[in-house]
């Protein structure tokens, strides 16, 4: 994604019935693909804003469950006239399944949560190191599309 290549000059074939896409195509991809690995790729991940309602005593059990969750806190407001407050987070959407079990449970059911997706957010970690979290991600989802084990090194593009 907004990515854009600029090509200056190109020498086509002589003939006009040898000129097309077929002659700049396959080497402009490799080029691309040696520009994409050079520039430091990251995975990027959805990001869900969570509004919980709660009274005052369950704060504490929000603020542990989205710990756990690798949730951030934005806010905490209290709302006028009533005990109870309303704290608003970031959730990464892969850790948001069980998030409303887990936050009842550890509120003993008082806290009432709210998902909407919110941005995108880069995951820290390079997805070429195989033996990081990244990596690893990577590496599962190469093997689920029947894509080799390992990408192919920048040698191979260059």
């Amino acid at each position: 994604r907004q990515c854009r290549y600029n090509i200056y000059d190109v020498t086509l074939h002589a003939d006009a019935i040898h000129r097309g896409g077929g002659q700049i195509i396959p080497t402009a991809r490799r080029c691309i693909y040696a520009c994409m690995l050079t520039c430091g790729p990251c995975l990027m991940e959805p990001i869900y804003s969570v509004e919980i309602q709660c009274p005052e005593p369950a704060i504490g059990g929000i603020y542990g469950c989205l710990n756990q969750k690798r949730g951030i806190v934005i806010s905490e407001e209290r709302v006028e006239g009533t005990p109870m407050y309303i704290v608003k987070a970031y959730l990464p959407v892969s850790e948001s399944f069980g998030f409303t079990a887990d936050l009842r449970k550890a509120t003993g059911g008082q806290a009432f949560p709210q998902c909407l997706f919110h941005h995108w957010d880069a995951i820290g970690g390079d997805p070429m190191d195989f033996d990081s979290k990244v990596g690893r991600t990577v590496l599962g989802i190469r093997k689920r599309k029947g894509l080799n084990a390992e990408p192919f090194p920048f040698e191979h593009w260059y």
